[in-house]
């Protein structure tokens, strides 16, 4: 015979069990299909940002260039390009997909929450400057417009990204892109860094590790096939034609010079006294503030005493306090250079 207070007992549990999956607002398959719904809504808008850049870099967009960047299959291409076009916001000739003119507004806020979110975490934060895209790809899809113009408004209302593109303005207008590829520049001539490409993160990795950064002012040595050779801060470097085409210059007048200070604070000797020349262009941010509030300003003398037992951070006797600095800091404080010093090679 059947225990009446077990058999409450399970029914109370099933019946938890149910309302737990289905109740409306917060049950588990409630939950799940918003997560689902989530996930299509970010696939279309990224399949409508790619639509996008293909436009606005006059390359063709095809389903496999679709599949591609979004990293699925050709089928599943052709359905989000399919339910793009039952929102109006695709059209599908034969040369392959192309926004409507809803379809670019929808573009165009995508971007501007990228790149304001990017100028946001550059400004306001100490995340890295490698992870800021990556960061961005996430928040364009969770903001609202009204949440990006009110960050818009906190910033100050910037013009463009950290990298150096145009923000979009708040009522969809993209400003003009200035300047050329940096393998478009003649040998003799100085040019200034307008924009680094953020993608893909191995190169802006590996233009980060040159030293190069918005603002970077570069002497053009020599142009081949094969490599590009220039010279910034007194140190001249190698960049292959790949990588050099992530990179947007404008000529500087002929009586305007490169940057010529060739250290950092990491190549000061320790216990020899040093003085600041400069904070590096590629330090923005709370970072850029944090040295600065350290008085690390031109003409601040600098000595370094002590080095940890992995060699990092370094302590530095600044203004009179000991400071400890990490090494990708100190790589970011530009020295007066020693009397005779010879300018480094860098590849």
């Amino acid at each position: 015979m059947t225990d009446p207070v077990l058999a409450l007992l399970v029914f109370a549990l099933l019946a938890a069990a149910v309302v737990g999956l289905f109740w409306p607002a917060g049950g588990l398959v409630g939950r799940l299909r918003r997560l689902t719904d989530l996930d299509e809504r970010v696939r279309l808008e990224d399949a409508i940002k790619h639509i996008y850049r293909c436009q606005r870099t006059r390359q063709r967009c095809s389903l496999d260039s679709l599949a591609g960047r979004l990293g699925v299959s050709r089928a599943r291409a052709a359905t989000l390009i399919s339910r793009l076009a039952e929102l109006r916001l695709v059209r599908t000739p034969a040369s392959g997909p192309a926004l409507t003119a809803d379809g670019e507004r929808s573009a165009v806020q995508i971007v501007r929450t990228h790149r304001m979110w990017e100028r946001y975490l550059a400004d306001r934060t100490g995340v890295p400057a490698g992870e800021w895209h990556a960061e961005a790809e996430r928040m364009e899809h969770s903001l609202s417009a009204a949440q990006v113009d009110a960050l818009d408004a906190r910033l100050g209302h910037p013009v463009w990204d950290p990298h150096g593109d145009p923000i979009p303005t708040p009522a969809g207008e993209m400003p003009p892109e200035p300047g050329f590829g940096l393998p478009g520049a003649e040998p003799g001539r100085t040019v200034e860094v307008l924009h680094l490409e953020d993608e893909p993160r191995e190169i802006y990795d590996a233009l980060l590790e040159s030293g190069l950064s918005l603002g970077a002012r570069l002497e053009i040595l020599e142009r081949t096939d094969q490599t590009i050779r220039l010279r910034s801060h007194g140190r001249t470097r190698n960049l292959d034609p790949v990588t050099a085409d992530n990179v947007t210059v404008r000529y500087l007048a002929e009586d305007e010079a490169a940057d010529t200070t060739p250290t950092t604070l990491l190549d000061a000797p320790a216990g020899r006294t040093v003085r600041v020349a400069s904070i590096s262009r590629a330090c923005q941010g709370a970072q850029r503030r944090r040295l600065l509030d350290l008085g690390l300003v031109p003409g601040t003398a600098v000595t370094p005493e002590l080095t940890s037992a992995a060699g990092d951070p370094v302590a530095y006797r600044i203004r009179g306090a000991l400071i400890a600095l990490r090494r990708t800091q100190a790589g970011l404080i530009w020295i007066e250079p020693p009397d005779g010093a010879a300018p480094q090679e860098a590849t």
